[in-house]
């Protein structure tokens, strides 16, 4: 018999829940030009050619199962079951095809995550019609429709979709060609070619829906999804149906646990994004799971919807970025019913990006504990758009945040010298073969040996073992120069003003490029500031949490301890300003990996980073002591 370690017996710290994992290892090999090849040892399993192959299973397996649901405007769940799915893809396909939509015509939606959303994209998939889920917020944002004209010019879209008719007006009359069908599931258009979504759900199928999926080539066109735009016009990322296919297959290898029990997800990644549009959605029809659409956002104003549906849905696997996972922190230790559903039966916790904070790692720990007496594994990885998303991830419990593992099977990753540092790049067959209609954009976007180039850089969290896995390591693109010429590496400096400001510091963004020093926009943790502050009121602003003479005292040692401890310039943090306005999904300050747009939110809030540079700055401009 096997003893249990004490440890494991006296500390759940030391106790996680046990759920299958990935086992396998990878090994490398070193180039003599400093150049490292690391392949994982597991190989890529089989997988379907078309992702509705995994539809028509589970509509034949389980077909009273619930593929997803999303409440009604009553507060009640509307439910979609793998059969119900299956019976209006199918109809839908009839209606794609019936209009000669393909990849030159392809079908655009506008609108955010919802029921008709999800059967467009699949029923696109399974007769080989490309959809292209839009950001809302080319529609519902912006003023001039530049981003989403653009869009509407790559795509040439022969359809187009709309949940609301009257939210989206202005939009459509501005950036879609008036021959354009709109397909709507609210309201009303008049004046142009438009047709109702039951309409369209309800053509009736012929042999023509299965002879078009039999005809499907893994290597064409699943979907197009387009990049943030933050370095300029959005790009068109082409989604193969390998692409996605093999990807779902090393989510499987990696997890293999979701085989064991279909997966339960609560989610509200949008589906512009490869997160929620690729990885989650796939994941559940892939693995024969639900997913509950949530409406709520990872914002002051928006968790409470997240909040409500977490009460009553207990999620089997859970995804989230580091503000979304910030922002329910107060709300799990503070609500019983929220805390005791939630933990019931989560077996894997995501969160997307390297920046998650160490005092809110340990936080969760703790946490977690609290809630049902062991741990629950925690991890990242790394993807993008182009490698549909997942490309390496951690598939055990570390004991670090940021640890982005080891590549998927069927991954193999190169890490070349630049510089200093070791530049991540893929091949694999969830990655791109480029941008639609963009051919020096993509011939760019690879390497000479065909690698795609994140434009990341990586670091070993042991450099004597790789099984140990890789840490991010910041982004090319965000590095800079100080006016002296002194080079400033970006992303391990986030990552120690993160630490070194915890727990009061969500996230950070860097500026000084041709300044003399550098200065801090400092995304707060609004909890933390308000402990500090316990005389205020329990509904105080923001602004007026960051103003409090406590919290300016709290921010000004730590930045002044900071700077203490600098080695020179490069390092060296003299000023900072708290901001009050949390980072905007919808305004490109959060990437496609939710992560910190950094060049998006300089750009976004030049009058700060001016205010913060003034000789003369002006209260908010917190400032270390003259040396």
């Amino acid at each position: 018999m096997t003893k249990t370690p004490a440890t494991a017996k006296e500390n759940p710290m030391h106790r996680v829940r046990p759920v299958r994992l990935r086992t396998s290892k990878a090994s490398m090999q070193r180039r003599e030009d400093g150049t490292i090849i690391i392949r994982p040892d597991e190989p890529l399993g089989k997988y379907p050619r078309v992702l509705t192959e995994r539809l028509l299973y589970w509509a034949r397996v389980a077909p009273d199962r619930a593929l997803a649901a999303k409440r009604g405007a009553d507060g009640k769940w509307r439910y979609l079951t793998y059969s119900e799915a299956l019976k209006k893809v199918r109809s839908l396909g009839q209606a794609f095809l019936d209009r000669g939509l393909s990849a030159l015509r392809p079908i655009a939606i506008l609108s955010e995550n919802d029921l008709e959303h999800l059967l467009l994209m699949f029923a696109g998939q399974h007769v080989g019609v490309p959809t292209a889920s839009i950001a809302p917020a080319y529609s519902l944002v912006s003023t001039d429709f530049a981003k989403l004209k653009h869009v509407m010019k790559i795509l040439t879209p022969g359809m187009v979709f709309v949940a609301n008719a009257e939210r989206y007006r202005r939009a459509l009359n501005a950036a879609v060609d008036p021959g354009i069908e709109i397909v709507f599931s609210e309201g009303a258009i008049s004046g142009r070619k438009a047709t109702a979504f039951d309409e369209l759900a309800a053509t009736p199928p012929t042999d023509a829906v299965e002879a078009a999926h039999a005809a499907i080539a893994p290597d064409d066109i699943a979907k197009f999804l387009f990049s943030s735009g933050s370095t300029g016009l959005p790009k068109a990322v082409i989604n193969t149906h390998r692409m996605i296919c093999s990807n779902q297959q090393m989510i499987l290898q990696g997890f293999p646990f979701m085989g064991d029990e279909p997966p339960v997800v609560v989610d509200w990644m949008p589906w512009n994004h490869t997160a929620g549009g690729n990885h989650n959605t796939g994941m559940v029809l892939y693995n024969g799971g639900t997913l509950y659409i949530d409406d709520g956002r990872p914002t002051a104003s928006g968790i409470a919807a997240t909040v409500e549906n977490l009460r009553e849905i207990a999620p089997t696997v859970y995804f989230n970025m580091p503000r979304g996972y910030d922002e329910l922190l107060p709300h799990f230790r503070t609500d019983a019913r929220l805390r005791e559903n939630f933990f019931s039966r989560i077996k894997f916790m995501f969160y997307a990006g390297a920046a998650l904070s160490q005092a809110l790692w340990d936080a969760y720990r703790d946490l977690m504990v609290e809630a049902c007496g062991e741990r629950i594994m925690m991890a990242t990885g790394l993807g993008a758009t182009e490698t549909s998303p997942m490309a390496l991830q951690c598939t055990w419990d570390s004991e670090d945040t940021g640890v982005i593992g080891f590549p998927m099977p069927g991954v193999e990753a190169k890490l070349a010298p630049v510089g200093t540092k070791l530049e991540i790049r893929v091949k694999g067959p969830n990655v791109t073969p480029g941008y639609w209609k963009e051919p020096e954009l993509t011939r760019r976007a690879f390497d000479e040996e065909g690698y795609y180039k994140f434009g990341d850089a990586v670091r070993f969290v042991d450099p004597e073992d790789i099984n140990k896995g890789l840490f991010f390591d910041g982004r090319f693109a965000e590095d800079f120069k100080l006016d002296s010429g002194t080079f400033v590496n970006v992303g391990p400096l986030r990552l120690k003003l993160i630490h070194w400001f915890a727990p009061y510091m969500n996230d950070v963004v860097i500026a000084g490029h041709d300044r003399n020093f550098l200065g801090i926009l400092v995304v707060p943790n609004l909890e933390a500031c308000r402990r500090l502050a316990p005389d205020l009121p329990a509904g105080a602003a923001p602004a007026e949490v960051l103003r409090h003479e406590a919290v300016v005292k709290k921010f000004t040692a730590l930045l002044e301890s900071f700077a203490a401890q600098a080695t020179g310039s490069s390092n060296r943090v003299e000023r900072a300003i708290l901001l009050d306005e949390p980072p905007s999904l919808d305004a490109g300050e959060i990437t496609d990996k939710t992560s910190l747009n950094q060049g998006a939110i300089l750009e976004r809030r030049a009058a700060l980073v001016e205010e913060m540079y003034a000789p003369h700055p002006s209260p908010r401009v917190l400032r270390i002591r003259e040396q």
